[in-house]
């Protein structure tokens, strides 16, 4: 059964916007560097409609750097954004202004935030000892009993965050209807999953899709074909706000007919995920149905499946259960920028790069000092997001994201991640997972992977091949310049090597591989530019350098 709870913006997808851009620089103090120059293009403002600059110069202000003058443009810069929102509105269709209008008061929430320009950088020397308890081992929970099952998935919401698109490996639409396997997408192997969960246990365990509106229109269109399976799916839009111009700080956008301007628009990141699911009216629904947790994961992380285990430590206790439990695994020298736990203040929370002063960033990335990351796999008790969306208590830092459009216009986007509410939350505790619950695909090094002979299909899960010997996965490298875009890179291999013993794989240049190669231990082949290499069929490389030029030609 498809529900459809559809957001304001809900339209195709032209612009690309990953929310996984990461933090850039703060930068709440932008009203003073304003060159008080209305953006070109901006049609139909009124008149009295002025920068906050123009309105400081009207009020004969001049630039002290003062304390006085940062207060007196801030609250300029929130009047005068409350303006150009009301005149967007008032562009709005009238069955979306409703909507249109709750969106818009989410976004100057969180431009009022930006404003108070406090800082997400933590004081490095408040940083405090992980707690014993902190993080626990995943293989120290126990599996629930059989008979405990039906009652606790029954419990359970699993939501996929489907806001992405495919623009970044060169594929139209939303990333989740890229084929990973067996000509199967993210969104169809998500299905299988939870259709199996259902099937196999006799319980309901919905699944809920965060759409963006670049992924909206063409998801609505592609659940269709689910419709006779067993397992609910319902869909809602996270919010779509105005960018804004990084001198003005005013939203660059002429009127709400998102489609036909969608650089003017952006999904301002998963963080979004709480107060678009209060308000699309589904976390009441699933509370007044008796649902306690919600399970979030990234759409395309083929590991996030539902934990059993996990799942018993929540919803089959006696004791009062953490409102807040995130999913780390270990470290490696490939992860050194994730986010990582730390205790702060008392509550233990999340750490991005970003966050990090610039004389620390080499801590940060210390595997010895830090030694669990993210996988933004969480666990997250409904009655606690209802309680702090109801207390307007839900403090996420802001990702401040710049980005320069097609014409050279600077804006900025506001973010946020949705595991930076962890802090908001009572009882918050990491979980030490095995690396198999963390397989996302962002680049086709990633695609070789999950394609390869390391892993089998069962029920919509990949489960690695018994025959290799260690439980890490081998590092991949493609070169960008060939090998970045699906159907190229899928025209570069007559099919997917083995590479069950593979360590490391380095392809930099126009190389190319011909069916039944094998790889093994650290293989690492370069073509210089003008340079081409023919990996022939049933070539067995390991522990090989290739380089220079080998071409084989038919005849």
């Amino acid at each position: 059964m498809v529900v459809i709870h559809m957001g304001s913006c809900g339209s195709p997808v032209r612009e690309v916007n990953d929310a996984d851009d990461g933090m850039d620089e703060r930068v709440g103090s932008g009203l003073l560097h304003d060159d008080g120059v209305v953006p070109q293009g901006r049609r139909g403002r009124l008149p009295d409609r002025l920068s906050p600059t123009n309105q400081m110069r009207g009020h004969q202000r001049v630039p002290s750097g003062s304390r006085e003058f940062k207060e007196l443009t801030k609250r300029d810069a929130q009047t005068q954004l409350a303006h150009e929102l009301e005149g967007l509105l008032a562009t709005a269709e009238e069955e979306a202004k409703k909507t249109v209008e709750q969106e818009f008061q989410g976004f100057q929430r969180l431009f009022e935030r930006f404003l108070l320009d406090q800082g997400s950088t933590i004081s490095w020397d408040r940083i405090q000892k992980l707690p014993e308890n902190a993080v626990r081992d995943h293989s120290t929970l126990k599996e629930p009993a059989p008979e405990q099952l039906h009652a606790m998935l029954n419990k359970l919401v699993v939501v996929k965050l489907n806001g992405g698109l495919g623009t970044s490996m060169g594929c139209h639409g939303p990333k989740s209807v890229i084929p990973v396997r067996s000509e199967l997408t993210f969104l169809d192997l998500t299905v299988q999953q939870i259709e199996y969960l259902n099937k196999k246990y006799h319980v309901n365990v919905p699944l809920v899709l965060m759409n963006s509106f670049n992924t909206d229109a063409d998801t609505q269109k592609i659940t269709r074909k689910y419709r006779n399976l067993q397992v609910e799916i319902y869909t809602f839009n996270q919010s779509c706000y105005p960018r804004i111009n990084k001198e003005s700080l005013m939203p660059i956008a002429r009127n709400c007919d998102v489609e036909n301007d969608m650089e003017a628009w952006y999904p301002p990141g998963h963080g979004d995920f709480y107060e678009s699911f209060k308000n699309s009216g589904l976390l009441q629904k699933f509370l007044e149905q008796g649902r306690e947790y919600v399970f979030i994961s990234n759409i395309d992380n083929l590991g996030a499946t539902v934990d059993l285990s996990i799942a018993d430590l929540l919803l089959n206790t006696d004791e009062k259960s953490p409102e807040f439990v995130m999913e780390v695994t270990d470290k490696t020298r490939a992860d050194v920028k994730g986010g990582t736990l730390i205790q702060y203040e008392n509550k233990l929370r999340l750490l991005e790069i970003a966050q990090v002063p610039k004389d620390h960033v080499e801590d940060f990335k210390s595997v010895k000092t830090f030694k669990f990351f993210n996988t933004n796999n969480l666990w997250v008790k409904l009655s606690a997001i209802d309680r702090l969306m109801s207390e307007n208590a839900l403090n996420i830092e802001i990702i401040v994201n710049n980005k320069t459009l097609d014409k050279g216009l600077n804006v900025i986007q506001l973010e946020t991640a949705v595991g930076a509410a962890m802090k908001s939350f009572d009882g918050g505790l990491g979980i030490n997972v095995p690396r198999r619950r963390f397989l996302p695909v962002k680049k086709t090094s990633d695609l070789l992977l999950v394609m390869s002979n390391l892993y089998s299909l069962q029920n919509g899960s990949l489960v690695m091949n018994p025959e290799r010997m260690f439980l890490t996965t081998p590092l991949v490298k493609l070169g960008d310049n060939h090998f970045a875009k699906v159907k190229e890179f899928l025209s570069r291999f007559a099919n997917v090597p083995n590479i069950i013993e593979l360590d490391h794989l380095t392809v930099s240049g126009d190389v190319t591989f011909g069916r039944g190669v094998v790889l093994k231990g650290t293989v690492i082949i370069i073509a210089n530019h003008g340079d081409r290499i023919d990996i022939p069929s049933g070539a067995v490389l390991e522990n090989k350098i290739v380089s220079g030029n080998l071409r084989i030609l038919d005849h």
